[in-house]
């Protein structure tokens, strides 16, 4: 995997960096491939129970397309006919989406600085976003004159309702953590120099949960946001069933009568 984008497991939780702080965590063709591989990595690996998705350093998350890449390969494109930059979208931001979202264990992201374009869809795309007091976050599509990718369009307007998403495309900005906290986007927002201890302990804290729990409630989710009451009532009752006869649910059971603490085994 590229170095642009660090890959580790230990005990359970997969911590997926994205390392170009020389460039804003900015995502050129190298990082977008390694992240699209990780991201598929730790949903595949059985092994995994919980992914922390975060950044090096103490500026940006990830502000998103490697603009000076983007010109250049937009000026091959012009040379050659082919139209090929903008399948960056089918071919990398959307499986990435696709597998943050998907994947059967829950995804926290570590936001440490910017998250713009891109980087913002990232983070939205984590089940829980632990945020530094420091960060920012930006709409910037429109203001490279683009529309909206990495899932932004469909999950900004479920976090923080539809007019103020409206308002923030049409009209592009960075807004705070503050406001993010305020709005519902940050889970929990903390000192900058705490970002990277917290972010760590609540993915371990899930990544020894019962995480089979985790995947169904994702799924329900995932499945709710769509359907109707009536449709989403069945849902829970399928996934239900198969989470009452797990050993989790057994062990759960057992260490709560005996007042102990549950060791989860994911199945």
């Amino acid at each position: 995997m590229a170095d642009s984008v660090l890959y580790d497991v230990t005990d359970g939780l997969a911590t997926i960096t994205i390392n170009r702080p020389e460039a804003m965590n900015a995502m050129n063709v190298d990082a977008k491939v390694a992240l699209r591989d990780a991201a598929h990595a730790a949903a595949a690996d059985g092994a995994v129970r919980a992914v922390l998705l975060t950044a090096a350093g103490g500026k940006a998350f990830c502000v998103g397309q490697d603009l000076k890449e983007h010109v250049s390969l937009l000026a091959a494109d012009r040379e050659s006919g082919s139209g090929q930059t903008m399948s960056t979208v089918r071919e990398h931001y959307n499986p990435i989406v696709r597998a943050l979202t998907g994947m059967p264990k829950p995804v926290v992201a570590g936001v440490n600085g910017v998250a713009a374009g891109a980087g913002l869809g990232f983070a939205l795309a984590a089940d829980y976003r632990v945020v530094a007091d420091t960060a920012k976050f930006t709409t910037s599509f429109a203001g490279v004159a683009l529309t909206a990718d990495s899932g932004v369009s469909w999950t900004l307007p479920r976090l923080i309702g539809q007019s103020r998403a409206a308002d923030l495309l049409l009209f592009p900005r960075s807004f705070s953590a503050q406001e993010a906290f305020e709005w519902g986007i940050a889970n929990k927002l903390v000192p900058a120099d705490e970002l990277a201890a917290e972010a760590a302990a609540v993915a371990r804290t899930l990544a020894d949960g019962p995480t089979l729990a985790y995947a169904a409630l994702k799924e329900s989710m995932a499945y709710g946001a769509d359907r109707s009451l009536s449709e989403a009532l069945d849902k829970e009752d399928e996934l239900q069933a198969k989470a009452g006869a797990s050993e989790d649910h057994a062990i759960a059971v057992q260490a709560f009568l005996a007042k102990e603490t549950p060791r989860y085994l994911g199945r």
